[in-house]
C-alpha cells in the first residue's frame, strides 16, 4: 500500500497564452507540505502569471491546477500592497480571528521588530508610511498568519541587510510550504529545497537549492547536448545511406528503410542556447590622478549623535572597494560624505585631480526629466551614446519593446533606479558611489552590470548585500563599525578567511571591531577603551546620546506627521475646488468661478512644493533609522 502523502497542490499539463504569445505549456509540478521551493526565470518568462494561476486570479488556457480543501494562501505581492487606515500592529495582526487577536499581538510585535520596526512604530497610521516600510508590514501580517503555502514575489527587496538576515532564518523553520520568486542567489541558497525554473514555454524541477540547481542543470545539458549530437551523427548516417542507394534497384528497399527508421525516431530537440550576458562596450571615462579621494579629520553627527569623528580615509585609482558592517554603522552616511551629499561638521573633504564623481543612491528619481521618455533619458548624455546601444543596454535592464516609449513620469521606483543606472553605465564617472546597485534587478540584469563594470576603468566604492556581486566585484572590503574604518587588502574571500566568518552574509554585519592592523581610526579613544567594563560616566554619556538621538528623531516624526497632515489637507482642497468647477451652477457667477480656478491653479505648485518637503523629511527620519 503507497502511503505516501497527497501534494498539497498540483499543476496538471498547464498552458498559458498572453497577448497572443504562449508563456507555457504542458507544466506540471506539484507543491508537499513543508518544502520551500524558488521559482527563477527571466523578466517576461511568466513568473507572476504563474502565481496568478495558483492564487485562482486567472484560469489556465489548458490543464488545471488542484489543491487541498480549504487551503490557506498567503500573497505578497513584489509593490504596491493596499493598506487601510489601521496601524502597523493592526495591519500586522489583520488576518487574525478578532477574538484571537490579542493573543496574536506578542508574536506579532516579535516580527516587527525583527523586520526592523520600533516599539514607537507599532501604533503609528500604516498609510503614513514609505511603500517599502508598507511591504515590510504586510509581510509581518503574512507571518503572523502563517498561511499553509506562502507565494512570496521578491520578498527581499525593501528590507535591509539586518532584517533580511532575520528573515531568512525565521524562514528556515516556517512550518508551511514556501513558492517564492527572488533574484537573491544567497536567499536561495540559503532556504530552497527545490528550483523550478521557467523559461522557453517550460517549467523544469531542480532539487536541490540555487548552486545545486546551476550544477545540475549544466550536467543535464551536457548530457542532452551529447545525446543530441549522437542522434545527428546517426541520422546523417541514415541519410548518406538513403540517398547513395536509392537509385539503385537491389538496394532500393534498404534506403527506404533507413528513411523510416529516422521518421520512426523519437527526436531530441535542440539544446536551447542559455542566455548568454549582455557584453558592450561602453564609454571608458577618463584617466583620473592617483589619489581620487580623501577625507581628512572628518567630523560628522546627525543631531547630537556622532557618526565619525577625526576620520582620516583615502581612496586610489582603480581600487574597489565594498563597505560591510552592522546596520547604523554608517556605511551609506560614509558614501554620502564621499558623494558630497552630506556635509561634514568638520574637517575636510578633498577631490582628487581630474575626478568625476558618480554617485548611485537608492532612490534616484530626483536625477531624470520625468517628461522624457525612457529612450530619450538613455540617449540625453554628454556622451551622447547611439540609440542601438542604449536600446541594447535598456533591454538587459528589463526595458523591452515599447517599454522604451515610456515617459520616465509613469515608471515605478524601481524602474527608475533601473534608468538611473543604465544612464550612469553609459556615461560613466571615474569615480562610481553605488549604494545597492543590483535591488530591482532580476539575474540576468545583475549579471549584466557586472558584466559591464569587469571593463569598467574608473575607481568603484559600493555597498551591497548581494553576495554574488560582493564577490564578482570587490577587491578590497572596508569594515566599518562604531566609527571606525578596518580595511581588508583582499578580495571578499580574503575578508571571510581572516575573520573566520561562517557566513557569507552574515559576515557583511559583523561588528567586528578595530582588529587589523593599519585601520582608518575615528574616535581612538573609544576603540581602545571598548574592551574595559563601562564605567559610571561612560554609561551616563552613553545614556544622554541615546536621550539625545531620541528627541532628534521625535522631532522628525513630527516634521513628517506635519507635513502629512497639510499635504492631505491641501489635496484634499484640490479634488473640492475641482468638484466645485464640474458643477455648472459655479459658472451663474463670474467673479466665484474666477476664483476657484486661480485658487486650483495656485495648489498644484503648493502640492509639487509640499510633496518636496515631505521627501527631504522622510529622508532625514530615515537616516536617523540608518544610524541606528
Amino acid at each position: 500500500m503507497d502511503c505516501t502523502p497527497l501534494p498539497m497542490l498540483s499543476v496538471s499539463n498547464v498552458a498559458k497564452t498572453y497577448a497572443g504569445r504562449t508563456l507555457f505549456s504542458g507544466v506540471s509540478f506539484h507543491i508537499n507540505r513543508g518544502e520551500k521551493i524558488g521559482l527563477i526565470g527571466p523578466n517576461g518568462a511568466g513568473k507572476s502569471t504563474l502565481f496568478s494561476l495558483l492564487l485562482r486570479e486567472t484560469t489556465p488556457d489548458e490543464g488545471q491546477v488542484t489543491m487541498e480543501k480549504g487551503l490557506d494562501f498567503g500573497f505578497l505581492p513584489q509593490e504596491s500592497a493596499p493598506v487601510d487606515d489601521v496601524t502597523v500592529l493592526e495591519l500586522a495582526t489583520s488576518h487574525v480571528s478578532e477574538h484571537h487577536r490579542w493573543e496574536a499581538e506578542p508574536l506579532a510585535k516579535r516580527i516587527l521588530s525583527g523586520l526592523a520596526f520600533r516599539e514607537s512604530d507599532f501604533h503609528r497610521r500604516a498609510r503614513t508610511l514609505s511603500g517599502g516600510w508598507v511591504m515590510r508590514a504586510h509581510l509581518a501580517r503574512l507571518l503572523v498568519q502563517e498561511p499553509d503555502l506562502l507565494l512570496l514575489d521578491e520578498p527581499t527587496n525593501h528590507l535591509d541587510l539586518e532584517s533580511l538576515l532575520w528573515f531568512q532564518n525565521y524562514l528556515k523553520s516556517y512550518p508551511g510550504a514556501i513558492l517564492m520568486i527572488s533574484h537573491d542567489r544567497e536567499f536561495l541558497n540559503q532556504l530552497t529545497d527545490s528550483i523550478l525554473e521557467i523559461g522557453h514555454g517550460r517549467v523544469t524541477r531542480y532539487r536541490g537549492n540555487y548552486d545545486d540547481y546551476l550544477r545540475e542543470k549544466a550536467a543535464r545539458e551536457e548530457q542532452l547536448l551529447g545525446a543530441y549530437e549522437n542522434q545527428q551523427r546517426e541520422i546523417a548516417k541514415l541519410k548518406t545511406f538513403a540517398d547513395r542507394f536509392k537509385a539503385k534497384a537491389n538496394f532500393a528497399s534498404r534506403a527506404q528503410d533507413k528513411l523510416k527508421m529516422i521518421d520512426r525516431m523519437e527526436k531530441i530537440d535542440a539544446p536551447v542556447a542559455a542566455a548568454k550576458t549582455v557584453k558592450f562596450r561602453f564609454p571608458q571615462p577618463p584617466r583620473s590622478g592617483q589619489r581620487v579621494l580623501r577625507l581628512k579629520q572628518l567630523d560628522f553627527a546627525y543631531g547630537e549623535l556622532p557618526v565619525y569623528a577625526g576620520l582620516d580615509f583615502e581612496i586610489e585609482r582603480g581600487q574597489r572597494l565594498v563597505l560591510v558592517g552592522p546596520n547604523g554603522a554608517g556605511k551609506s552616511t560614509l558614501l554620502k560624505l564621499l558623494a558630497g551629499a552630506l556635509e561634514p561638521q568638520g574637517g575636510s573633504r578633498e577631490i582628487g585631480h581630474n575626478v568625476r564623481l558618480g554617485y548611485f543612491a537608492q532612490y534616484r528619481g530626483d536625477v531624470l526629466n520625468l517628461k522624457h521618455t525612457v529612450l530619450q533619458s538613455a540617449m540625453d548624455l554628454p556622451s551622447r551614446p547611439g540609440e542601438q546601444l542604449a536600446r541594447t543596454l535598456l533591454g538587459s535592464f528589463l526595458f523591452h519593446g515599447d517599454d522604451v516609449f515610456k515617459p520616465v513620469g509613469v515608471l515605478s521606483g524601481g524602474e527608475k533606479s533601473r534608468l538611473a543606472l543604465v544612464r550612469l553605465l553609459l556615461d560613466p564617472p571615474n569615480l562610481l558611489l553605488m549604494d545597492e546597485p543590483t535591488t530591482h534587478l532580476d539575474m540576468g540584469s545583475i549579471d549584466a552590470l557586472i558584466g559591464a563594470l569587469e571593463d569598467y576603468e574608473g575607481t568603484l566604492v559600493f555597498i551591497s548585500h548581494d553576495v554574488h556581486f560582493i564577490r564578482a566585484m570587490a577587491r578590497g572590503v572596508i569594515h566599518i563599525a562604531g566609527g571606525v574604518l578596518t580595511p581588508y587588502s583582499g578580495d571578499y574571500q580574503y575578508y571571510l578567511d581572516k575573520t573566520r566568518a561562517t557566513s557569507a552574509r552574515e559576515a557583511l554585519t559583523a561588528g567586528l571591531g578595530n582588529s587589523q592592523p593599519g585601520a582608518w581610526a575615528a574616535a581612538p579613544a573609544r576603540t581602545a577603551t571598548a574592551a574595559a567594563p563601562k564605567g559610571k560616566e561612560q554609561r551616563r554619556l552613553e545614556a544622554e546620546a541615546r536621550n539625545a538621538r531620541s528627541k532628534a528623531r521625535r522631532e522628525a516624526e513630527q516634521r513628517v506627521a506635519a507635513v502629512e497632515a497639510e499635504l492631505a489637507a491641501v489635496e484634499q482642497r484640490k479634488l473640492e475646488l475641482v468638484a466645485l468647477l464640474q458643477d455648472p451652477a459655479t459658472y451663474a457667477d463670474a467673479a466665484k468661478f474666477r476664483d476657484l480656478s486661480a485658487e486650483l491653479e495656485a495648489s498644484e505648485p503648493r502640492i509639487a512644493k509640499l510633496t518636496t518637503d515631505w521627501e527631504a523629511a522622510a529622508t532625514a527620519l530615515e537616516q536617523f533609522a540608518e544610524a541606528g
